[in-house]
């Protein structure tokens, strides 16, 4: 299939490895400039070359991180017509073993940076009449962990963002959208599980964690012109572990 990404300018936050880089992979097969971000020059240009991308050094954890991150991105692709916002994960901790303090930490990380892109990259956007946003969160969001009290919060908070937003420019042609990966085959899942993927899959219908590859398949559709009628939506990526009925 098609996605009509080709020519497309995309950006891509905390790319270098896992979710965020399998995001990259496929919109760059797909013929679109991307740029590739992380923290470490080696690490970004590594990234970058394996799949022909730009490389951007960039700490996105905070909003001014952030916004700098989407500036040098636009300069050096000529503008973006996608945005892929994501960043690591706050540490783990019940609601019992964190600090106040922490709750700051995690917003900044998982909330404010991403409003600080969207700020940035949706003026353009709206101005073409053309935009895709696709914000990667975290099943948590709709299923709260125990353990991961930081990122059930921050993440929830800017799916209600995100939501609004979507609304807001709807009628400019531009999507705003949101995953919620469940288990996929990353460094977060291997820190979280002691490296013991099949104990992590135990939970999930699929039998299996996620392959970050099929994750980026769907980042893919949704930055698609196929796809240009489905805007303000928090989609479950998980194999199925989600057990609501909404």
């Amino acid at each position: 299939m098609d996605l009509g990404l080709q020519g497309k300018r995309a950006v891509v936050a905390a790319s270098t490895r896992g979710l965020g880089f399998a995001a990259a992979e496929v919109l760059a097969r797909e013929g679109a400039a991307v740029v590739v971000s992380g923290r470490s020059s080696e690490r970004t240009e590594a990234a970058a070359a394996l799949i022909g991308a730009v490389p951007v050094v960039a700490d996105v954890s905070t909003p001014d991180g952030a916004t700098a991150f989407v500036r040098e991105a636009r300069d050096a692709l000529g503008g973006i017509d996608i945005l892929v916002t994501n960043a690591g994960g706050p540490p783990a901790g019940g609601p019992d073993a964190v600090t106040v303090e922490q709750y700051a930490d995690a917003f900044s990380l998982n909330a404010l940076s991403v409003i600080a892109m969207c700020t940035e990259a949706l003026p353009e956007m709206r101005s073409r009449h053309w935009g895709r946003i696709v914000a990667i969160t975290s099943l948590a969001v709709r299923q709260p962990m125990a353990e991961l009290v930081l990122s059930n919060t921050a993440r929830a908070g800017v799916t209600g963002y995100l939501k609004t937003v979507a609304r807001l420019v709807a009628p400019d042609g531009v999507t705003v959208n949101s995953l919620q990966p469940g288990l996929h085959a990353t460094d977060r899942l291997r820190e979280l599980h002691g490296g013991d993927l099949a104990a992590a899959a135990s939970g999930v219908p699929a039998g299996i964690v996620g392959d970050p590859a099929d994750f980026g398949a769907v980042v893919g559709f949704l930055c698609s012109e196929a796809a240009r009628f489905v805007t303000g939506v928090a989609l479950p990526v998980d194999g199925g572990a989600y057990a609501g009925l909404q």
